[in-house]
């Protein structure tokens, strides 16, 4: 296998020409896997073991192309390009980006559907969310074939906050899904849907006050410049599906096919072991340096009472009330 990078002038003619599945050589099949991070990251390191785990179960030649720190845009345009067909291949998306296709996949980023770190690996290795998965599948042609994250999101602020008197109107940014607005907005917060790349300079202007995000989105997008305050609220555990493009798996020979979706859960479980590993050591490490200062919240518990009626209403809401009793449950 070749793990490569493309030159930024062809990756883009490779875009504009749809090639994201189509043969180098004749008897290779080459595949776009694309990442907004580094090669240091866990979504890039869950992405090449993928790709590794691929060519080691095929017979066949299979070719990797790895477009890296936001080469060909962000993950909700690679979620785009994979529902066409065309680009990208592989990928690591957050829920939240799939909802105008999947309007229950964003029940996956819901703060606090997880109790801790035990009951999200009993959830991502179960089939609790299957009949999500059945819906992307059917809605944009993209396949769920594992799932990383597990890195703990807690709010990041241009000031300290300790208390639900503090957090009341705290202006922050969240992900452009609606129960995030719903649940920041039931714990008194104030929250604006603003593009991942704009956010620094959202908090840097004075948009914003804040926003919320795991250790290594802090570190590699170095919010701390301008908002060094972390408040552990713990409200999410983040899921990571590892997609794949149900346009290009149908091109694929089945015995590439079958590779496919055996790496999928090995290399995604891979990631969540790297991420959820990391992710204390890093907010450690910054806190160490200087970079950034860790506050601890009093008043978790009542996050936790008023986030459960705004839960359930949009469950209801997306026919997805049996998939979040049945994560309660486990």
């Amino acid at each position: 296998m070749t793990l490569k990078r493309l030159t930024a002038t062809t990756a883009l003619t490779a875009a504009a020409l749809g090639l994201a599945a189509a043969p180098a050589l004749a008897d290779t099949i080459e595949l776009h896997g694309a990442s907004q991070f580094d090669e240091s990251h866990s979504y890039t390191q869950t992405l090449s073991r993928f790709a590794e785990l691929v060519e080691e179960c095929y017979a066949g030649d299979v070719e990797f192309v790895m477009h890296l720190n936001s080469e060909l845009g962000v993950e909700r345009d690679y979620f785009q390009m994979m529902s066409q067909g065309v680009s990208v291949d592989f990928a690591v998306v957050a829920p939240s980006h799939m909802a105008s296709l999947s309007p229950q996949m964003p029940l996956m980023d819901m703060p606090f559907l997880f109790r801790d770190l035990d009951h999200w690996n009993t959830v991502l290795e179960s089939d609790a969310f299957a009949a999500i998965e059945e819906e992307v599948l059917e809605n944009a042609d993209v396949r769920v074939i594992g799932y990383g994250g597990g890195g703990t999101r807690n709010l990041i602020s241009n000031r300290e906050i300790t208390n639900m008197d503090e957090l009341s109107g705290f202006q922050m940014r969240v992900m452009g899904a609606p129960i995030q607005a719903m649940i920041f907005d039931a714990i008194t917060a104030e929250p604006s849907v603003i593009a991942y790349n704009e956010v620094y300079n959202a908090v840097q202007t004075g948009v914003v006050e804040g926003l919320e995000n795991e250790a290594a989105g802090i570190e590699q997008m170095k919010f701390y410049e301008v908002a060094p305050y972390i408040i552990q609220t713990q409200h999410a555990i983040t899921v990571r599906p590892l997609m794949f493009s149900d346009v290009t798996f149908d091109r694929l020979p089945e015995d590439l096919q079958q590779c496919v979706l055996e790496a999928g859960p090995e290399a995604a479980a891979h990631g969540r072991a790297i991420e959820s590993g990391q992710d204390s050591e890093k907010l450690q490490a910054m806190e160490d340096a200087d970079l950034l200062q860790v506050v601890p919240f009093a008043d978790r518990d009542q996050l936790l009472d008023l986030a459960i009626p705004v839960q359930d209403e949009f469950a209801d809401e997306l026919g997805a009330t049996e998939t979040l009793e049945r994560v309660r449950a486990m």
